[in-house]
């Protein structure tokens, strides 16, 4: 038995002070400091935060390496990285690139996962069905109609596909891969307007890539694909950098979606690495004071990191900081269909652990009760 004393503890409805945490390789519970069972093997969190591992849903790449390698090594090396910044649970992000590059990611992705160990929960494929006009940071060029038969090949590793509806004609390739799998369908990159994009949720989208970001703004008149993720039952994703999307709105994304908001980094292999060029998807990228670009201007993707992230939210917004780690562990195991062994440090769960210090900077992970 191991406690975690002296820490603020995040539980999913408010922090607990002056108790301890419990557990094994699952949460055991939470009791006051005195009621440590005898024997325990205790670890000190200097008075900063205990919150359950974090689940980044959209991650490209991190320290120099990238998804679309299709190289085992590579998501090893990411899976290291995630777990040093207190991540217990990613999806590798693949980008909109030509089908055999997909093939070797998703293949990379497979063998890693098997090996078990890892933090590697699965892959979110964001296109290649996508909207030209609403690329972002993406290749146009590799922009292609929806093929349910090609992704059920990998619906054992797709966690979340992302596109856009009005590409889907008649939306029957989103009936087709609602029925036969359970991959979370996700508009993103599109140029729907609001009662396209409601029908594509009808028809079993669940879910919406980086609101705001690559997708018809919100109008009074149209509301778009922002009005209809902001007011369908959807869960969203959001970039909490203050690059992507301006801090002002993050109450009201809040006070809107709730629990089915979820932070995310949308991190590219130029994080964790120094300023100045790096490569997305094959296309050159300028990375300054953590804000990425293509040539361009074009913003593309982040240097984020999922703590700084909940940070961000927290201190730019009225947002409880157990909420916002909840955007961050309990929302996205919830998107992912994790949440009765994911996501917060209740009775039962995987021992999947975050310990911060007082600016909620990771000093501990730990991965199914093991220190990583």
């Amino acid at each position: 038995m191991n406690a975690i004393v002296n820490g603020k503890i995040l539980l999913p409805d408010g922090m607990v002070e002056d108790h301890a945490l419990l557990y094994t390789n699952k949460i055991v519970g939470v009791v006051p400091t005195d009621h440590i069972p005898a024997h325990t093997v205790c670890i000190d969190a200097g008075g900063g935060y205990v919150a359950a591992g974090l689940i980044d849903l959209h991650i490209h790449g991190y320290g120099g390496v990238d998804v679309c390698c299709g190289d085992t090594d590579a998501l090893r090396q990411m899976d290291a990285g995630m777990r040093q910044n207190g991540v217990t649970g990613w999806l590798a992000t693949t980008m909109t690139v030509d089908e055999d590059t997909l093939r070797r990611a998703f293949d990379a992705c497979r063998e890693v996962m098997a090996e078990g160990g890892h933090a590697l929960l699965g892959v979110h494929a964001e296109g290649p069905y996508i909207n030209p006009a609403k690329t972002g940071a993406q290749d146009a060029s590799c922009a292609l109609l929806p093929n349910p038969a090609w992704i059920k090949e990998y619906a054992d590793v797709i966690r979340v596909l992302t596109l856009a509806p009005e590409m889907d004609s008649d939306f029957a390739a989103i009936r087709e891969l609602k029925r036969d799998t359970d991959i979370v369908l996700s508009m993103g990159h599109t140029d729907a307007d609001y009662s396209t994009a409601m029908a594509g949720v009808a028809a079993g989208i669940t879910h919406a890539t980086h609101l705001f970001n690559a997708m018809r703004p919100l109008h009074h008149r149209e509301p778009g694909a922002v009005g209809a993720a902001l007011t369908a039952d959807v869960s969203c994703e959001l970039i909490a950098d203050g690059h992507h999307v301006h801090p002002a709105l993050y109450d009201l994304v809040w006070r809107q979606k709730g629990r089915r908001l979820c932070l995310i980094t949308d991190c590219l292999s130029a994080a964790g690495t120094a300023d100045g060029v790096g490569h997305l998807g094959g296309q050159p990228i300028h990375v300054e004071d953590g804000l990425c670009h293509l040539p361009d201007g074009t913003i593309a993707g982040s240097t984020l990191r999922l703590h700084e992230a909940i940070w961000n939210l927290h201190t730019h917004s009225s947002i409880p900081l157990w909420e916002c780690v909840n955007c961050a562990s309990l929302n996205p195991a919830t998107v992912l269909g994790l949440s009765h062994r994911k996501g917060s440090l209740e009775a039962g769960k995987d021992a999947d652990i975050l310990i911060t210090n007082r600016d909620f900077e990771p000093t501990i992970t730990i991965l199914s009760g093991k220190a990583v």
